[in-house]
C-alpha cells in the first residue's frame, strides 16, 4: 500500500542543491551498488548526450534532442520501476530508455534515421512518440487493458510541460481517473517548451495540482533530486499496483528540472532564454549533487571514479562506432510501418517515389 500523502503544493526534496541530505529526509532503501549504479548511468546519459550533440554539429548524425539536466529525473524515475512495468517515453528520454534495456546504439540508430532503431526487443519500453503528449493515451491504454486482465503492473508514461496543454494530456488522465488505471504520469517540467514559458502554459500554480481535478494525486518533486524522484516514483509505482481501499492508482508527478541546453539542435534557445537563467539552473546540477552525496556517505572514491569515467568513455565510443558501421537505411524504409495496412493515398505517394527515383535517380528527390 502506497504511503504518498504529498501536498500539490509541496515540492518534494532529499538532497540540497550542495547533495547534502536534508534535514528530516529519508533516504531510500536502496544498496551501495545500485546507488552507484544510478550515478553511473546519470554519468553516461550525459556523455552520450555530449557525444550526440557533437555528431549532429558534425553532419553525422540528424536532429537530435538534449537531455542535460534531466538526467535525476529520468534515471531516478526509471529505477524505480520493476522489471513487469513499463516506460513510456516521449522523445527525449535517451537515459530512461537505457535503464529499461535499450542500447545507446540504437537510439542513435534512430535519430540518425533509421526507424530500426525504434524497435524495441525484449524490454518493457513502449517506442519514441515525437508528437507531443500522443504517448499519453497509449500509456492510459495499455495501464486499462492490464487491469483488466488482472495484472500487477505499472505504466509509466514522460512527457514535458508543454504536453500539459494538449487535449491528449487531459483526455488520458481524465480517462485513468474514470477507469482508475495502474498509471505514473510523469512530467518533465523544464521549465521551456520549445521558446514558450512554463508561466505560459497554464495559469495553475504547480502542474501537479492538475491532478486534483481527475480524482487522484498529484506531488512535485526536486527533478534534479534524482533520491527524491525515486522515492517519489517509488511510491506511484507501488500504489498503482496495490493501492489502499480509499485511493485511486493513477498518480500525476511533476519533476521540476530545467534542460541546460537547446529543445533539440535545430533550436537556438539564446533568443529566448536568459544565461544568468542557465547558470542559475546548472547550480542544482543533480550530477555533482549525487556525485557529493554519494563521497560523503564513502561510497564513491577517486579510484572509483576514474574507473566509472573510463568505462563511460569506452561504452559511449563503442557505441558510436558500432551505429556508424551499419549501413544507411533505403529512403524507401520512411513508407514502411506507418500504418498497419498502407493506405492509397500513401501508396500513390509511395508509387510517385519509386518512379521519379527509378527515372532520375536519388538527387532528383532532393530537387523535388
Amino acid at each position: 500500500m502506497s504511503t504518498l500523502t504529498h501536498d500539490p503544493g509541496e515540492k518534494v526534496q532529499i538532497l540540497d542543491e550542495s547533495g547534502d541530505v536534508r534535514d528530516g529526509a529519508t533516504v531510500p532503501d536502496l544498496s551501495d551498488d545500485r546507488l552507484l549504479e544510478m550515478y553511473k548511468d546519470m554519468k553516461l546519459a550525459r556523455r552520450f548526450d555530449e557525444r550526440a550533440v557533437s555528431l549532429q554539429r558534425q553532419g553525422r548524425m540528424g536532429t537530435y534532442p538534449p537531455l542535460s539536466g534531466q538526467e535525476g529525473a529520468q534515471i531516478g524515475s526509471a529505477y524505480a520501476l520493476d522489471d513487469e512495468d513499463w516506460l513510456f517515453p516521449s522523445y527525449r528520454e535517451h537515459g530512461a530508455a537505457l535503464v529499461r534495456g535499450m542500447s545507446l546504439e540504437k537510439t542513435l540508430l534512430y535519430w540518425m534515421g533509421y526507424e530500426q532503431g525504434n524497435k524495441v526487443e525484449d524490454a518493457n519500453l513502449f517506442t519514441v512518440a515525437v508528437p507531443i503528449a500522443t504517448q499519453i493515451p497509449h500509456a492510459t491504454g495499455a495501464a486499462w487493458a492490464s487491469k483488466l486482465k488482472d495484472e500487477k503492473k505499472a505504466f509509466l508514461v514522460y512527457f514535458g510541460d508543454g504536453a500539459t496543454s494538449e487535449g491528449d494530456f487531459h483526455e488520458g488522465l481524465n480517462f485513468a481517473g474514470v477507469f482508475d488505471t495502474p498509471n505514473v504520469f510523469f512530467c518533465n517540467n523544464n521549465q521551456w517548451a520549445i521558446s514558450v514559458p512554463r508561466e505560459r502554459q497554464t495559469a495553475a500554480e504547480t502542474i501537479a495540482q492538475k491532478a486534483q481535478a481527475y480524482g487522484f494525486e498529484g506531488v512535485q518533486v526536486d527533478g534534479m533530486d534524482p533520491l527524491a524522484v525515486y522515492s517519489v516514483t517509488r511510491e506511484a509505482v507501488e500504489k498503482a499496483k496495490n493501492p489502499g481501499d480509499d485511493e485511486l492508482r493513477p498518480t500525476l508527478i511533476e519533476a521540476v528540472q530545467y534542460r541546460f541546453g537547446a529543445h533539440t539542435t535545430a533550436d537556438d534557445p539564446t533568443v529566448y532564454r536568459d544565461e544568468e537563467e542557465v547558470e542559475r539552473w546548472k547550480a542544482k546540477d543533480p550530477i555533482p549533487r549525487m556525485e557529493t552525496f554519494l563521497r560523503d556517505t564513502g561510497r564513491l572514491d577517486d579510484e572509483r571514479e576514474d574507473a566509472i569515467v573510463d568505462e563511460i568513455e569506452e561504452r559511449v565510443a563503442d557505441a558510436i562506432d558500432a551505429a556508424e558501421a551499419v549501413e544507411r537505411p533505403d529512403p524507401e524504409e520512411m513508407f514502411a510501418n506507418v500504418y498497419a495496412d498502407m493506405p492509397q493515398r500513401l501508396e500513390e505517394q509511395l508509387e510517385w517515389f519509386e518512379r521519379i527515383r527509378a527515372d532520375h535517380g536519388d538527387d532528383a528527390l532532393l530537387e523535388d
